[in-house]
């Protein structure tokens, strides 16, 4: 259920850290570019771009552009750098919202198979060769 900006407030003046904060009500922020969105879940995952771009399983070249704000990924890359970043089905589906994306879909093969993949923490790989295997387009 969305909070309302009372509720961020009152949690706002309750929290002993900025971070704390941040963390509690991530799904409540909004970012004004995917750039920034980006950054904040690698900060808040302790991850690094390298990391990042390595798991997502794109292109060296083409995902720093994305983490950049170079180039706006198609939803499917931008599904992949979700996994890069190993973000939740929430904070996947917040992402796809923000960005103009249909969310995953539950009752489409293709992604309930995606939805799944995110539950169970596979890798961008394992998920291809899942989607190859029940004859639905891999992530590409």
């Amino acid at each position: 259920m969305k909070k309302t900006t009372g509720d961020l407030l009152k949690s706002l003046k309750s929290k002993a850290t900025v971070d704390d904060y941040l963390t509690e009500n991530s799904n409540e922020l909004i970012f004004d570019t995917l750039p920034d969105w980006i950054e904040f879940h690698m900060i808040k995952k302790k991850l690094d771009k390298a990391d990042v771009v390595r798991a997502s399983n794109i292109t060296r070249t083409y995902a720093y552009q994305i983490i950049n704000g170079d180039k706006k990924p198609s939803r499917d890359k931008l599904i992949m750098l979700c996994f890069g970043l190993r973000l939740t089905l929430d904070e996947t589906q917040q992402i796809l919202r923000r960005t103009g994306y249909s969310e995953l879909y539950p009752r489409d093969l293709r992604d309930s198979i995606i939805i799944f993949a995110l539950l169970h923490g596979y890798s961008v790989v394992d998920l291809n060769i899942l989607l190859a295997e029940k004859n639905a387009a891999i992530l590409e």
